[in-house]
């Protein structure tokens, strides 16, 4: 099975979902190729999209809301929306590519390659079955104007809110977000975060905090991190993960240059042994750095989300016990500190830390990125799909 994987430049969760689906398809013997659809335009056309939109979600994320609200308002299975316009211009040279590349099947992890093979659905133009992976704990604006073969959802707690946006009920499989191999949970947790201590050269006997900035920032991460920093009196230790944010990398190297319990990164490939090696995670609700936190079993604490999908997502997590969070730093960090403990509280209740674990067992779905490839290897084959 020859698979293409189409997203774009719009923040790393889309990419690292389609990079997931690309190392399962390799392991169950298909070739699989990923592409930003947009460079089909050129690198500008890719840098203008992706860099327009980081901006936006990065600097002005109250307008990003309001965007998303005023899109969920109008956004309906009957009208198509400007969305869907702009990407129906991407078709020709999509269709062009095609003919030059032998593909069975193509995948998307984000809504604007959706749109454009929607577009050529309907003229015609796509004899192949095209494929959706939602990447959000919620149904985002325009997914309903959209008309794939089949949509893989986060959980199965989203169907009935896809259904109700318009979208068939039997084309939809929650079958989770796909993540890396290496987000696997391990067999072993204690000797697992042994070994990734042992080989990151961080203390084995100390609590460790995870911060990740992910690629659409942490808010005010500076301010967190010093009041973090002065919260944790138990010797505990600090790594903070500033992806490609270099800016916000050297302040912090600046700021706590003299402390040698807090670990300053820059972008690094080994996020999944980080998370093996530290006992709470702090981070923005994005879909795919929650998701890998989920399916490792890590304790989470969400801090503030850029209004829109990640306030979903938050609410998603919180409700399900699989997150805690709150919008103010004192209490992320007092959420925090709870979950480092798994001593029962002074009633006899399970700890707080505890109760997630075992909610996170309950609710991860680690072999998301295979049952995807499976289901395509039917799709593909003729076989009937089996809905939800």
């Amino acid at each position: 099975m020859r698979i293409l994987i189409l997203s774009c430049n719009t923040g790393e969760g889309h990419n690292a979902a389609g990079k997931a689906i690309r190392e399962a398809a390799i392991r169950c013997g298909h070739t699989a190729d990923m592409l930003d659809i947009f460079l089909l335009s050129g690198k500008k056309t890719s840098h203008a999209v992706g860099g327009a939109y980081v901006e936006l979600v990065k600097h002005m994320p109250h307008i990003f809301g309001m965007l998303y609200k005023a899109g969920m308002a109008i956004s309906n299975s009957k009208h198509k929306s400007p969305v869907y316009y702009a990407n129906a211009l991407m078709a020709k040279k999509l269709a062009a590519y095609l003919k030059q590349h032998d593909y069975d099947v193509i995948v998307t992890p984000h809504l604007y390659p959706a749109e454009t093979m929607t577009y050529m659905k309907k003229k015609g133009m796509l004899k192949i079955p095209a494929i959706a992976i939602g990447t959000d704990y919620t149904c985002i604006p325009f997914w309903e104007e959209t008309n794939l073969d089949a949509y893989f959802l986060p959980h199965e707690d989203c169907v009935a809110e896809y259904v109700h946006r318009g979208i068939p009920a039997g084309k939809l499989y929650p079958y989770g977000i796909p993540v890396g191999e290496a987000f696997s949970p391990s067999g072993d947790r204690i000797l697992a975060k042994v070994r990734a201590r042992d080989s990151l050269n961080l203390p084995q006997d100390i609590p460790i905090c995870l911060v990740m900035s992910g690629s659409m920032g942490f808010g005010k991460l500076a301010i967190f991190a010093a009041e973090l920093s002065l919260r944790l009196k138990s010797g505990e230790h600090i790594v903070i993960i500033c992806g490609s944010n270099k800016r916000i990398y050297n302040v912090l190297q600046k700021q706590f240059q003299n402390n040698p319990r807090v670990h300053i990164l820059g972008y690094t490939n080994r996020v999944a042994d980080y998370m093996d090696a530290c006992d709470v995670i702090f981070t923005k609700p994005g879909g795919l750095t929650s998701t890998e936190a989920l399916v490792k079993r890590i304790p989470i604490v969400h801090t503030a989300p850029i209004p829109g999908c990640e306030t979903a997502n938050r609410n998603f997590f919180v409700k399900r016990h699989l997150s805690v969070s709150s919008k103010y730093i004192a209490k992320q960090i007092t959420l925090g500190k709870r979950l480092l403990t798994s001593s029962p509280d002074g009633h006899g209740n399970i700890s707080l830390r505890e109760e997630m674990l075992f909610a996170q067992m309950e609710n991860g779905k680690p072999d998301a990125a295979v049952h995807i490839i499976k289901t395509l290897e039917k799709i593909v084959t003729g076989h009937t799909m089996y809905a939800f």
